[in-house]
């Protein structure tokens, strides 16, 4: 008996011993658990049940001299699919399929037969493919219109886009983005480091029964900070109206394009730049690529006559001559060296003043009073008035003209032609920089397009800018404008132009584009430039029609000038005119 009752007690012995080694595991494991690899076992749950989301950031706007919004941003959607699932049973039958492809397509403006040729080809390409793109950066309302189908293998991604309210007002300038969300061109792209904003990350934990994030859960892992605020010179209204302006008369003329730039004459700053055609940032691929940049600052030209000003500005500054000063201009000069110049249409010798040359447009005129200057005199006053390199405003892929390279590389003929606005290129806006010195009193002032940037902290940074430049003295800007008064009054065009209540400077030209095999193209470039109040000058304006096929000549920009200048007259409520113009002798 007494064998058979220390069995059991042996058995409960080993059972009591073996629940305090499970119990004593237990007990291990759960001090590993809740102490020793709780901060490791923590964060493995929470990266289970957290999510961390991209925090957008918002680009800069680009405003106006007023603070009208020219370009903001907006959330854009990117609308996606797995091709695998689509051609999944699980998605239904090849007629559910169908089906959806259609009002998928309906939704967004393409084909039913697109969708599905994109999900065929990825699948070629990988039959496990799960990504492929139906639409990028479509707006709100084709984003909900995709949502409302609930079809199960269609997903959606946020995308900032940009916007640009006023459409294709003041596009050249902008510039534009592409598909990726890059800025490729204008101001977009060489003012990125003002506009640009920076992305974050927040991450929260979600419900392990609905994974919907949990209210207060939420940790900033990375701040999102938006974009400084971009403010130009332009002004958009008068922008709109002076590419209205000047598209109306490219058409009317069927012309290939055309250039206007308006010029505040105290300060250097841009209230327009018009180029037609012109893009519209919303949709630039619905313009040519030529067409989408701005040929003001871009396509140097032969400026032709316009230069003449700047040539007479040079003689009357360094002493020799005055507007009443006299030449005999021939039809023809050939003063030697192989030089031939003649002037536009035949005549008898003229007796003409410097004032006379200008009011003719004569070329030979012009060429006796330039070579009273030396080849480098007349090369330096031209780096002065900003010929030769790019302006302030370093627009993108800006030109800087090209003075035929200095004066030791001019030949005898490029001696001559570079005094009425041949042999060398400049850009629309360093001709209207020209006159802008001239309306100034000789003081030329840096060119502007952008006034500054507003950080979001608050801090501004403006564009550097210098003090005015003297080029010429006061006296020499005030009779030049007085010849160029007389052009206007007394030239050919002189009804085709008039601003009544105002004196008015200006002076057309005719030019040539290079073909690149050292000869010109057929096609001519008519352009006019000038300032008003001619009596206190406040504005300049300079217009370039290239291939005005309906009217090549300078009569061709004449009205564009006159409407435009008008135009800036009346916006800005300029005092008229008060006493008339002197008069000068075109003859003597």
């Amino acid at each position: 008996m007494a064998g058979t009752n220390r069995r059991p007690a042996w058995r409960i012995i080993l059972s009591g011993l073996l629940l305090v080694a499970l119990v004593g595991v237990f007990v291990v494991r759960l001090v590993d658990i809740q102490v020793v690899r709780a901060d490791e076992l923590n964060e493995a749950a929470d990266d289970i049940r957290s999510r961390s989301v991209k925090v957008y950031g918002t680009r800069g706007e680009i405003v106006d001299r007023n603070g009208v919004v020219l370009a903001d941003s907006v959330m854009r959607y990117d609308i996606t699919m797995s091709p695998k699932q689509a051609r999944s049973a699980q998605s239904g039958t090849p007629e559910e399929l169908d089906a959806n492809a259609n009002a998928l397509g309906q939704a967004l403006g393409i084909t039913a037969a697109e969708i599905l040729g994109t999900i065929d080809a990825s699948l070629a390409e990988d039959p496990d493919s799960d990504y492929a793109f139906v639409a990028k950066q479509v707006d709100t309302d084709a984003y909900e219109r995709v949502k409302a189908l609930e079809i199960p293998w269609v997903y959606t991604e946020d995308h900032p886009g940009r916007r640009y309210p006023n459409g294709a007002v003041a596009g050249n300038l902008l510039g534009f983005f592409g598909d990726d969300g890059d800025p490729l061109a204008g101001l977009e792209l060489s003012q990125d480091e003002c506009l640009a904003s920076v992305d974050g990350r927040v991450s929260s934990l979600r419900s392990l029964e609905d994974w919907v994030s949990i209210p207060g859960t939420e940790v900033v892992e990375e701040e999102a900070h938006d974009g400084g605020s971009l403010q130009l010179t332009i002004d958009a209204d008068l922008q709109f109206q002076v590419q209205r302006i000047a598209e109306a008369r490219v058409q009317e003329l069927q012309a290939d394009w055309a250039t206007v730039t308006v010029m505040d004459a105290k300060t250097g700053e841009l209230l327009a730049v018009a180029d037609v055609p012109t893009v519209d940032p919303n949709d630039p691929t619905a313009t040519d690529a030529e067409d989408r940049g701005s040929r003001a600052f871009t396509a140097p030209f032969e400026p032709g006559s316009t230069f003449k000003a700047l040539t007479a500005a040079s003689v009357i500054d360094a002493g020799q001559a005055e507007p009443t000063s006299g030449v005999v201009a021939p039809y023809r000069y050939k003063p030697g060296g192989g030089v031939d110049v003649n002037d536009s249409s035949f005549h008898d010798d003229e007796n003409l003043t410097l004032t006379g040359v200008l009011i003719e447009s004569s070329n030979t005129g012009m060429s006796l009073f330039g070579e009273r200057l030396s080849d480098l005199q007349r090369y330096q006053y031209m780096l002065d008035f900003g010929l030769g390199s790019p302006t302030e405003v370093d627009f993108l892929s800006e030109a800087s003209g090209d003075l035929h390279g200095d004066p030791e590389d001019w030949d005898n003929q490029t001696r001559y032609t570079t005094m009425f606005g041949q042999g060398l290129t400049t850009t629309a806006i360093q001709i209207a920089s020209v006159y802008q010195t001239i309306a100034n009193g000789g003081v030329r002032m840096p060119v502007s397009l952008v006034q500054g940037c507003t950080y979001e902290d608050g801090t501004v940074t403006e564009e550097p800018s210098t003090e005015g430049r003297r080029v010429i003295s006061e006296q020499a800007a005030d009779e030049t404008s007085q010849m160029l008064e007389m052009v206007y009054q007394d030239g050919w065009l002189a009804d085709e132009w008039n601003i009544p209540g105002y004196r008015v400077a200006a002076k057309t030209g005719t030019a040539q584009f290079a073909d690149g095999q050292g000869g010109y193209r057929k096609e001519y470039l008519v352009s006019v430039a000038g300032f008003a109040p001619a009596d206190d000058p406040q504005f300049v304006v300079s217009v370039s029609i290239m291939n005005a096929v309906k009217m090549n000549s300078s009569a061709a920009s004449a009205p564009v000038f006159r409407d435009v200048m008008s135009q800036v007259l009346k916006k800005y409520r300029t005092v008229p005119s008060g006493a008339p113009a002197p008069e000068l002798p075109a003859s003597w």
